[in-house]
């Protein structure tokens, strides 16, 4: 498929297509929408959680690792983007950097970490 495809159409109905692969599971072709829209919008965290997502699920975990503390450093009290990345950092198997955060996601959601 052309990149014209993936760049075609307004913001809202880029976002709604890459929604739309995230959702099929087909997570490369939502990542190359959705790095388009975070190009354009960086302040815009749903947009950049999602690319985020769509990395860790096509296990490109650092660009995954990139994206999650690009917005933790916008919103440190993201809760999402905080566990995200601790799941992030354990599959890459950093274990002792992902307890921090795995923590503090925890404590922020009132759970109890084991």
């Amino acid at each position: 498929m052309s990149d014209t495809y993936y760049e075609f159409g307004t913001a809202a109905e880029r976002w709604d297509r890459a929604r739309m692969f995230f959702e099929a599971k087909e997570y490369l072709s939502a990542a190359r929408i959705l790095r388009g829209l975070v190009a354009e919008h960086p302040e815009q965290t749903a947009q950049r959680l999602l690319l985020a997502r769509a990395y860790y699920h096509s296990a490109q975990l650092s660009r995954a690792e990139t994206e999650l503390r690009a917005v933790l450093d916008r919103d440190p009290v993201e809760h999402y983007a905080r566990l995200m990345l601790g799941r992030t950092l354990e599959r890459q198997g950093r274990a002792a950097e992902a307890t921090p955060h795995l923590r503090m996601a925890a404590a922020m959601s009132g759970e109890q970490l084991g």
